[in-house]
C-alpha cells in the first residue's frame, strides 16, 4: 500500500477521535466499553500506548529486511494470549489519564508520530515489541487499525455515531478484503462503512445471507486482542 495513503489514513482517524472525544465530562470518561474492563478513558489510553509504540521502534537498530506484513501481524499466538492480554489491560491501566488531560496526551501523541512516520522513507524496517521486522507503512496500517476498531468501541460506549473516517475506511477495506473492493461488497450487503468493519472485526453478528457473501468476497479475519 502507498506510504501517503497511510499517511493520510493515520493523520485523519487519530484527528477524528480526538475531535470526538474532546471535552468528555467524568461520567463519559468512566463508561464501560465492550473491551472489558476498560472504561473509556483506560481505552483511549490503550490507543495512545499503541500508537506510541512508533517512537521506541525508530530509536532502535533497524532490521536488514522486513518478514511480516499488516495481516501477518495479526496471526494467532502468544501475542493475544491470557498472559499478554492482561499486561495490555495493566498498562492501559496504569497509564490513563482520569481527566481532561487524557485526550490532549493522545493528540501529542499522535501529531508526534504522524511527524516521524511522514519523515521516514517508505523503505524504513521497524521492529515490533513481538520481535516482527516490518516495513513502517505496514506497521502503521495497524496503527490504523487500531483507531478504526477501537474508534467504534469508544463511540458505542458513549452513545454516538461513529466518526469513521473514509481515509481509514479505505485502508481497512484493503486489508481485509483480498479479492473484492470495498464499495462492491458493502453495495451487496446493504453496509455502510461502519458496518462492514464492525461486521468484519466480530462486533456485530452475520447473518445466514451475510456469512455466505462475506465468504464470497473473502475477508481476512484478524486476530485482535
Amino acid at each position: 500500500m502507498q506510504k501517503k495513503l497511510v499517511e493520510q489514513a493515520f493523520r485523519a482517524e487519530a484527528g477524528a477521535l480526538g475531535a470526538a472525544l474532546a471535552g468528555l465530562g467524568a461520567g463519559d470518561r468512566s463508561r464501560a466499553t465492550r473491551c472489558e474492563p476498560w472504561t473509556v478513558v483506560e481505552l483511549l489510553a490503550h490507543v495512545r500506548v499503541a500508537v506510541g509504540r512508533v517512537e521506541a521502534m525508530l530509536a532502535a537498530p533497524e532490521p536488514g529486511r522486513a518478514e511480516v506484513t499488516a495481516v501477518g501481524y495479526y496471526r494467532p499466538d502468544e501475542r493475544f494470549d491470557a498472559a499478554t492480554n492482561e499486561a495490555r489491560i495493566a498498562l492501559a491501566r496504569d497509564t490513563a489519564e482520569d481527566d481532561t488531560e487524557a485526550v490532549a496526551a493522545f493528540g501529542r501523541t499522535w501529531q508526534d508520530v504522524a511527524a516521524r512516520f511522514e519523515a521516514e522513507a517508505g523503505t524504513r524496517v521497524v521492529r515490533t515489541r513481538h520481535g516482527d521486522p516490518m516495513l513502517l507503512t505496514e506497521f502503521m496500517i495497524t496503527r490504523v487499525v487500531e483507531l478504526a476498531v477501537h474508534g467504534l468501541d469508544l463511540a458505542d460506549a458513549l452513545d454516538r455515531p461513529a466518526w469513521l473516517t473514509d481515509e481509514a475506511s479505505d485502508v481497512l477495506e484493503s486489508l481485509l478484503l483480498k479479492d473484492a473492493d470495498g464499495p462492491s461488497v458493502r453495495t451487496a450487503l446493504g453496509w455502510d462503512r461502519a458496518t462492514f468493519l464492525r461486521k468484519a472485526t466480530g462486533r456485530a453478528e452475520l447473518d445466514t445471507a451475510e456469512q455466505a457473501e462475506v465468504a464470497r468476497a473473502g475477508i481476512t479475519w484478524l486476530t485482535l486482542g
